[in-house]
């Protein structure tokens, strides 16, 4: 159930919608005025892209292990790491297993076409 506060809302979780990008990867979404909360399900071999935006991104991962590209490092982040990708900086990840992670960014990502995350 969601509520409309006056300053405000709560987002029942459970009742966002889950959207499905490709057959390996799904989200859910919640956006405020200045940055945005994405909950990932990325299966093993799934691929995002490298790409770029202006948001400053925060990847938790709760669950599962990707490999980042962050501009020409790559890493390898796994079960309670988060990661910072500052704005602008080329990126990709791969799911080197099945992974459960939470993006925050700031400011909201006005130029995130449905295929992206």
């Amino acid at each position: 159930m969601t509520f409309f506060l006056e300053r405000g809302l709560v987002v029942a979780w459970d009742d966002l919608d889950l959207e499905k990008i490709t057959e390996l990867i799904s989200r859910k979404t919640v956006s405020g005025d200045r940055q945005m909360f994405v909950q990932v399900y990325l299966k093993k071999g799934a691929l995002l892209p490298r790409h770029h935006h202006e948001s400053e991104q925060l990847t938790y991962v709760l669950e599962g292990m990707l490999k980042l590209r962050v501009d020409e490092e790559e890493i390898v982040v796994c079960d309670g790491q988060v990661v910072r990708i500052p704005s602008r900086v080329s990126h990709q990840a791969e799911a080197l297993t099945d992974t459960f992670a939470f993006d925050l960014f700031s400011p909201v990502r006005r130029d995130r076409p449905h295929d992206e995350s």
